[in-house]
């Protein structure tokens, strides 16, 4: 009965893995420790509110730019810090 003796090292990989993979989560995740917002914290909705206003429209690629951008200006839109010369 020498064949039996080694079968419990066989098990020994598949139980060492679930026990990783049960610590790592157990450390990542923290469920015991984390904060269950869902039902811890009360959130009161209130109405929306505001306008919306339409302004303009662009139907289709007519326009393939912004108008007003700066994109090609760009020490337009790029400032220097301005810092002490010592």
């Amino acid at each position: 009965m020498s064949d039996d003796s080694g079968l419990w090292l066989l098990t020994l990989g598949p139980a060492g893995a679930v026990g990783l993979y049960w610590a790592l989560y157990r450390y990542y995740r923290n469920t015991d420790k984390s904060h269950a917002f869902e039902h811890e914290t009360a959130v009161e909705a209130k109405p929306v509110t505001g306008t919306d206003t339409k302004i303009n429209e662009v139907k289709g690629t007519q326009r393939t730019r912004i108008t007003g951008d700066n994109v090609r200006q760009y020490r337009n839109r790029v400032q220097r810090i301005q810092g002490d010369a010592d």
